[in-house]
């Protein structure tokens, strides 16, 4: 029975497909129709049109001019139709929005300036000029020609060596022979031998490209636009103006076309999938190398195999086809570096992306190189002061130190390191922040709170987004290393921040399971240590000798649970010169910052001190361990003597007068004379709630009544005795007037 009921079903749904879906099925094949007949019509139209002179042709170019005005035109109307709808959420939302509409307008120009110059050299006096010229520019590939490691080596295991020949009309015998003669004659040389292909390919537009193994050496035009293309990427377009100036520039070129030969190595795409790219071909590429795919985006060679390539892609990889060429850029991966890039936003390979327009730079560094040698780097011995009083107190920081910062999510990691950034404005400090994994909201959090206190105008922000790529948050702490070298080397000091060192793990596991390496711990590569080992050795201080320059570096760790002891924490710890461990528990408590200070230490200790503060903190840890351990001991209700009460009540006093706001770092003289006077007693009048007052109260009363004590506290050196009997006597003052 069910299937007697089956049938009767299907013969109902084909009489419901005959009976309501005929008029649909023939209303779809009649519209293909109309449009294959238009289509017919408008190519016979084109046929009887009459072909162009030279100087119509130049019109032609000159036309476009109207069209960029109307792109642009429309971009600009766009742009502010959309600003006016989002300027509730600020300038850099209306800044980005403009960019992406002048953007459209640019390619919009390059489409129109494809079609224009295929048309003007299709047509006389361009194609015969264009003819004219092919022996010449054989002739100059011809002079150029050589084998390549790369041909080499294949020839050892194929002995023949592919040769190809391409033009966009049909060549004459006498070009093909003397190709095949100096090709030949080439590979005679090493006893290989050639297969010249001959073809034809109309997108050249004109000119000559000849292949040569991986080598090809081209003088198409084709080649020049795509230069030209390169060129115009460079130029902002603001405005019709400046879209007409390159469209004039293009015509002078396009009427002026002399042969000039491009040398290059091309590849081929064998599979793509997840943002990694396996390649063949390029058999002289090196690790590290950009890569330039057809489509217009590019990527780095991160695996070298003996048939084939590893590729991670910088941007979007669902437009790269399997078997579409892919050519050598001829650099090792690199970023924009310079002053420029101060106050800035930008991505994992140095592209602005904050709306405010271009970066200008006159120099480019690549994202990794050698670390400075010993015999390069001077002692640490410099104070960076981060303003927070918990840590130049108790775990001080100097330049070119890399001090680890640790602890779970959602404890004040980020929030110290930003005080960090705002404590060093005016004191020459160049600050780089990378945001590795993080959310675009947090980004902009971090931006507006430097821009409020005015710190953005020293520091960069490289952000590698969440929601992009592994490669990019792979690339960005390697990027944002490479733009503090440029001042490390110039004599300035740099302050860098990696947050967090987690995720760019995680970044890197990925990629090297879709490269297919095998994975060890935690699924972890086998060199994860040695890719944070060198980025974080580039941290140093140089000596004199090369400029005195330093960069101090601030890694980020997430732990779980608290557990330094796992796989990436224990890591970062043996590579760093000291660890800042953030409790969750002191954070739940209310104790900000929550600085654990038994599991914090720096191994540069009190040389990153000014001897002010090293007089004033040389036993606060001891007495800090003392204060943790009662305090456990005492929780039970145990009967206490009084001296155990007053150890008590002073680490409790401590522990308050560390407590410090967000985005309020504190100046060195102020935390020394703090901690001098809760050592010597005189914050005892003050209940402990009181602390936060007492210690804004003695700050004001100092800079208003004790000027010069001031003034010498400032200089950061040891209080004299004398000093200190003036400091103690206006100490006492204080209390009494509190």
């Amino acid at each position: 029975m069910e299937i007697v009921y089956a049938i009767i079903n299907f013969l109902i749904l084909i009489a419901l497909i005959v009976l309501f879906g005929r008029k649909m099925i023939l209303s779809i094949f009649r519209t293909r129709r109309e449009k294959i007949e238009a289509e017919l019509n408008e190519a016979e139209e084109i046929e009887k049109t009459s072909l162009p002179t030279f100087e119509e042709a130049s019109v032609v170019v000159s036309e476009s001019d109207l069209n960029l005005e109307n792109a642009v035109r429309e971009a600009q109307l766009e742009a502010d139709h959309k600003i006016r709808k989002i300027q509730t959420f600020g300038a850099r939302e209306c800044h980005e929005v403009h960019r992406e509409m002048i953007e459209k307008a640019r390619k919009g120009l390059m489409g129109a300036m494809r079609v224009n110059v295929t048309e003007v050299f299709s047509k006389e006096p361009y194609l015969s000029s264009l003819r004219n010229e092919e022996d010449e520019i054989i002739d100059l590939i011809l002079e150029q020609i050589q084998l390549t490691p790369g041909d080499m080596a294949y020839l050892k295991r194929h002995d023949v060596l592919y040769v190809t020949l391409t033009s966009a009309h049909k060549l004459s015998d006498e070009i093909v022979q003397k190709v095949d003669k100096a090709t030949t004659k080439l590979l005679s040389t090493v006893n290989g031998k050639t297969s010249l292909w001959v073809r034809e390919d109309e997108t050249l537009i004109g000119g000559l490209r000849l292949r040569i193994g991986d080598t090809v050496y081209d003088g198409t035009v084709k080649e020049e636009l795509y230069h030209f293309e390169k060129r115009l990427k460079k130029v902002p377009i603001e405005d019709t103006d400046a879209g007409t100036e390159l469209l004039e520039e293009f015509s002078e070129l396009a009427s002026e076309f002399t042969p000039k030969i491009h040398k290059y190595q091309l590849g081929r795409v064998i599979t793509i999938s997840d943002g990694i790219c396996w390649m063949d071909g390029l058999a002289d590429i090196m690790y590290g190398e950009v890569v330039e795919f057809d489509c217009g985006e590019r990527g780095m060679v991160l695996d070298i195999q003996q048939d084939r390539i590893g590729c991670v892609i910088f941007g979007e990889y669902e437009h790269i086809d399997s078997g579409s060429p892919v050519r050598r850029v001829g650099r090792i991966a690199s970023v924009p570096v310079g002053e420029g890039l101060l106050g800035r936003i930008v991505d994992s390979v140095g592209n602005p992306i904050d709306g405010i327009g271009p970066i200008e730079f006159t120099e480019r560094r690549p994202i990794e190189c050698a670390a400075p040698a010993i015999l390069d780097r001077a002692p640490v011995n410099s104070p960076l002061h981060t303003g927070v009083k918990a840590i130049d107190a108790l775990v001080p920081i100097g330049k070119g130190q890399r001090e680890l910062i640790i602890g779970d999510r959602q404890c004040g990691k980020s929030a110290i390191v930003i005080d960090t950034i705002l404590n060093q404005k005016g004191k020459n400090t160049i600050c780089i922040f990378v945001a590795i994994g993080q959310k675009e909201t947090l980004i902009s959090e971090v931006q507006e709170t430097l821009e409020k206190y005015g710190a953005m105008e020293y520091t960069t922000i490289v952000a590698a987004t969440a929601s992009g790529s592994a490669a990019s948050q792979y690339i960005a702490p390697f990027a944002g290393t490479a733009m503090a070298e440029y001042f490390m080397y110039s004599g300035k000091d740099v302050l860098i921040i990696y947050d967090d060192l987690s995720k760019h793990a995680v970044a890197y596991r990925e990629l090297s399971l879709l490269l297919h390496r095998p994975s060890g711990r935690e699924a972890y590569p086998g060199d994860i240590f040695y890719l944070h080992s060198r980025l974080l050795e580039r941290s140093a201080h140089l000596s004199d000798e090369l400029g005195g320059g330093s960069i101090t570096a601030m890694p980020i760790i997430e732990t779980q649970a608290g557990d330094i002891s796992s796989y990436i924490p224990t890591n970062v710890i043996s590579i760093t010169d000291g660890q800042i461990f953030l409790d969750s528990e002191l954070y739940n408590e209310g104790q900000r910052p929550a600085i654990n200070v038994g599991l914090s230490v720096s191994r540069v200790g009190s040389a990153a001190q000014t001897k002010l503060m090293k007089q004033v903190s040389s036993n606060l840890r001891t007495k800090l361990a003392q204060f943790r351990e009662l305090e456990d001991f005492t929780q039970f209700g145990t009967d206490v003597d009084e001296e155990t009460k007053e150890t008590l009540d002073y680490g409790k006093r401590l522990m308050e007068a560390l407590k410090q706001n967000r985005y309020h770092p504190i100046e060195d003289w102020k935390q020394s004379l703090l901690l001098f006077a809760v050592a010597e007693g005189y914050s005892k009048g003050f209940e402990l709630y009181e602390m936060e007052e007492f210690e804004s109260g003695l700050y004001e009363y100092f800079e208003k009544n004790c000027a010069d004590l001031v003034a010498e506290l400032k200089t950061g050196k040891k209080m004299s005795p004398q000093l200190m009997e003036n400091v103690k006597s206006a100490l006492s003052e204080f209390a009494k007037r509190s």
